[in-house]
């Protein structure tokens, strides 16, 4: 019965073993004192535009802002036409952010900063979007608000 099992695992045959530590040897991904200062085409990591990603189990929100606040760009998967329960999948996301993207771009706007705020099943996909219409992805922050105070528990059971 041992002899007829395969000796090598067919579905593993040629994948690696990679560790996060090692995938991120040679890259500076973190912030650094100089962060603010650094040039990203040509312009300071400080006045890169902001685009924010408000993500909510039934839609997702894209709004595009300049470094001081400005707002100059909005588009929700609502207004790019999908309805009801579609709005809140991640495919929805995806296309409103690939359009919101090339608007974007017709803007004269390369590299952004990206702000992620909020859960559900749109985060990734909106910035995969983004990077699939040409934007050059900077910096991504998560600002989701976390509750230190849930509220209380129910009260027990009578029986």
């Amino acid at each position: 019965m041992l002899k007829s099992l395969p000796t090598t695992d067919e579905g593993t045959y040629g994948e690696t073993n990679n560790t996060i530590d090692s995938l991120i040897h040679n890259q500076k991904q973190f912030p650094i004192s100089d962060t603010m200062n650094k040039l990203f085409n040509g312009i300071q990591y400080k006045n890169l535009p902001i685009i924010n990603i408000r993500v909510s189990q039934n839609n997702t929100i894209l709004t595009y802002t300049e470094s001081n606040g400005v707002v100059k760009l909005i588009r929700s998967c609502g207004i790019e036409g999908f309805r009801n329960a579609r709005k809140g999948t991640n495919v929805a996301a995806q296309s409103t952010a690939i359009t919101f993207g090339t608007r974007t771009l017709e803007n004269g706007v390369r590299s952004v900063r990206v702000r992620v705020r909020g859960l559900g099943p749109g985060r990734t996909s909106a910035i995969k979007g983004l990077q699939m219409a040409g934007l050059d992805v900077v910096s991504i922050t998560d600002s989701t608000p976390v509750s230190w105070s849930p509220p209380r528990p129910r009260k027990q059971r009578k029986l």
